[in-house]
């Protein structure tokens, strides 16, 4: 049994029965506890779960990342709830420095099984620094895990496996998309695995690779293509940035011959650059046409007045689709 659920939904109810299913877990964050944090994730969870799991903390993101450290390495499961992306930069140390070098640092005698989850990304009309997408400062750093979901059912089923998982891991929530659709959830705890990408789309022409918010576009702009070309584009939703699934990476490319990625981060050093990186190592010899990349701009995600010329739209990614099928 399920039901339909936005994704804020399907993560708040995750969120929920993992604290009723084990002691260990707590929530620590800005605003979470009585206001239910500021997009309403955790509302309600803190009646429920009290103020010794469910912590409203000072508006300090270093010690807040610092403090959920500590937890894990004494057996706690703390998941953090960053307000926005581009708040983690004070926390950023205690994340490249400590959470992520943890295992190596010990021999493998500690881990931190942690969980921070941020929202991410523009189309909100949000203010400076509430709209970043900087997945690939995480995906660099060794020790990290990121999960980007794209949808409801998936959000639960990674945030799940996601405090599972013996290592800290990075859950970046696209804002955009937290009440935009409602999908069937099911009522029970699953887990999706990190590192498993998923085909949401078969085709044979090209293949788009997205994640997060542009997924809709990517899937949009592909259903409108085959309508008024007959091209057939195979839409496959990455999920986890980090670590990138390789083989469906590559198994998608021998079949289609074709790639485009769509990420709203910046082109430069961007995500797409590393799957580029994976194709032509690996699967070179199957490409028909030069990869392109359809992405944010080098530039700070601008001011909400112009904030939809600096995110790909469709028009964009068909025109990319274009270009690589007609070169």
């Amino acid at each position: 049994m399920g039901k339909n659920l936005t994704m804020l939904q399907a993560i708040t109810e995750a969120l929920d029965q993992m604290l009723g299913h084990d002691d260990r877990v707590m929530i620590l964050g800005e605003d979470i506890g009585v206001n239910g944090g500021v997009f309403r994730a955790t509302e309600g969870l803190y009646e429920k779960y009290g103020k010794d799991r469910v912590v409203d903390t000072p508006l300090a993101e270093s010690g807040i990342i610092g403090s959920a450290i500590g937890l894990a390495l004494n057996g706690m499961l703390p998941i953090v709830e960053i307000q926005f992306l581009a708040f983690i930069y004070p926390g950023f140390e205690q994340l490249v420095s400590h959470a992520a070098r943890m295992r190596y640092r010990t021999r493998g005698q500690f881990g931190v099984p942690l969980v921070i989850r941020t929202p991410y990304g523009a189309g909100i009309r949000g203010p400076e620094l509430h709209s970043e997408s900087v997945e690939t400062f995480f995906a660099h750093t060794p020790g990290l895990k990121v999960v980007a979901p794209s949808n409801p059912y998936d959000a639960k089923g990674l945030l799940i496996s996601a405090l599972e998982d013996p290592d800290p891991v990075i859950f970046l929530e696209p804002t955009k998309l937290y009440r935009a659709f409602k999908e069937e959830v099911p009522d029970e705890m699953y887990r999706i695995p990190i590192g498993q990408a998923k085909v949401v789309q078969e085709g044979s022409d090209l293949t788009i690779f997205a994640w997060g918010a542009m997924l809709r576009e990517a899937l949009n702009a592909a259903k409108k293509i085959e309508a008024e070309k007959g091209w057939k584009c195979e839409v496959v939703d990455l999920r986890t940035l980090y670590p990138l699934d390789r083989d469906s990476i590559v198994q998608s490319i021998k079949k289609t011959g074709r790639a485009l990625i769509v990420h709203e981060a910046h082109k430069t050093a961007g995500l797409g650059a590393e799957i580029i990186s994976i194709i032509n190592d690996e699967a070179l010899i199957y490409l028909k046409a030069p990869i392109k990349r359809v992405t944010g701009f080098d530039v700070p995600v601008p001011p909400f007045t112009i904030e939809d010329h600096y995110l790909p739209t469709v028009d964009r990614v068909k025109k990319g689709i274009v270009e690589t099928i007609s070169f």
